[in-house]
């Protein structure tokens, strides 16, 4: 059998600039570079098919950052060795070591000063929301995340508008008209005259 080969040839009219220098790089940096190359491809696949739970939410990390006075991006995870010491790492590389007990009580009075972020505050009412929700035997439309509202059916028929604003939660059963407050999810869809789902 015969196998055929195709070569391309330079031109004869090519001229090879004879002021470039040619800088051979050692064989073994080139192969560090590609191994380098072939890892970050491989890591980033993995992240791809399974991606890594962070066990840190933003939060915690502004806790922590807080506490040990770094930016909250730079704090990788933390953990309890021993049942004593709460290690925290470092995204940059190193470890800190504190006392379990110290550090619970200092979590516990930056979490009191700390503001909620406009993401936390929702993850928070969508969570009391779905609560309601299933309470009442109800489902909700898509939610508006800026102004945190949204309508509110049961069995495919509108209930109402239900929303949370700086005075608290809200409930009205047209689209215009006059706002009825109350402190929770819950309360105010039961303002909006629906009774609660029992159970047979």
């Amino acid at each position: 059998m015969t196998q055929s080969v195709y070569t391309q040839q330079t031109a004869s009219s090519f001229n090879y600039n004879t002021s470039t220098t040619v800088i051979e790089v050692p064989f073994k940096d080139e192969q560090a570079l590609a191994q380098a190359e072939l890892d970050n491809y491989i890591e980033t696949q993995a992240e791809a098919v399974a991606p890594t739970q962070d066990p840190l939410t933003s939060r915690d990390r502004r806790i922590i950052g807080e506490i040990i006075e770094v930016p909250p991006e730079s704090i990788r995870t933390i953990w309890i060795e021993g049942g004593i010491t709460v290690w925290v790492q470092l995204v940059g590389g190193g470890r800190l070591p504190y006392d379990r007990n110290w550090f619970a009580t200092r979590v516990a009075e930056v979490k009191a000063t700390l503001p909620e972020t406009p993401l936390e505050r929702n993850e928070r009412l969508s969570d009391e929301l779905e609560t309601a929700c299933t309470a009442f035997g109800l489902y909700h439309g898509e939610v508006n995340w800026l102004s945190f509202s949204t309508k509110l059916y049961q069995d495919g028929h509108f209930v109402g508008f239900v929303g949370c604003n700086q005075q608290g939660c809200y409930a009205r059963p047209r689209q215009y008209g006059v706002n009825r407050v109350a402190g929770s999810a819950k309360d105010v869809i039961a303002l909006l005259g629906v009774r609660a789902t029992v159970a047979a």
